[in-house]
């Protein structure tokens, strides 16, 4: 597994559950559940997996699901504001979502968007739907995220969260091979405290962060 969590990069990880080849591990700082990195699919694996997904603007359910993250969100930024839908994936309907508010949305996916100049800006929000459980090396990320938002910006995320008392060997969840790490509510107000940013959880797997205005 190696000596840290990658989630917060403590260094407490406790064996959590194995099924046949994959094992994973527990972090007793910030309650990631994590797959062990032997076991992180590849690119291919994970190009694979994505492409077998249909989620597109067209489809009413899935614009109602991301309404989940857009509603709250779109209460807390100011108009015409610049963002970024960061893991956006081929068929990017959560822009959608915020373009027809009257925001500008930028789009980053490293397989179908994947032009890096997108990650030298700065942003008023950031949305990552249902994105970080996908990060192999989930703190780098989130110092990406933190050095691509503006002061005062939002982060929004939307993750199923592992919570007691889920069978984490039957959690649906779990078995997306390209899920990688779990994340619990705690998690996240941990992870805003390292970075200096505010943490709301508005309905359940929702999480709303504003980075610090000074």
């Amino acid at each position: 597994m190696g000596t840290h969590c990658r989630v917060c990069l403590g260094k407490e990880l406790d064996f959590f559950y194995r099924q046949e080849d994959l094992v994973y591990w527990s972090c007793s700082s910030c309650q990631a559940v994590l797959l062990d990195e032997k076991k992180l699919p590849d690119a291919h694996e994970e190009l694979k997996r994505y492409q077998e997904h249909n989620n597109y603007p067209v489809d009413a359910g899935y614009r109602n699901f991301l309404n989940r993250l857009a509603s709250p969100l779109l209460q807390k930024i100011p108009g015409r504001s610049l963002g970024l839908d960061y893991g956006c994936g081929p068929g990017p309907a959560l822009s959608v979502i915020l373009k027809k508010a009257g925001h500008r949305v930028e789009l980053y996916d490293p397989f179908f968007y994947p032009d890096k100049i997108v990650l030298e800006q700065k942003y008023s929000f950031i949305t990552c739907s249902e994105v970080v459980e996908h990060f192999h090396r989930p703190y780098e990320e989130f110092v990406r995220l933190d050095k691509m938002l503006c002061p005062g910006g939002w982060l929004g995320i939307m993750t199923c969260f592992f919570l007691p008392g889920h069978d984490f060997g039957q959690w649906h969840y779990r078995r997306d091979p390209t899920h990688v790490v779990f994340y619990q509510p705690q998690t996240f107000h941990l992870l805003a405290g390292m970075f200096g940013w505010s943490c709301e959880i508005p309905v359940p797997n929702v999480v709303l962060m504003q980075k610090n205005r000074f």
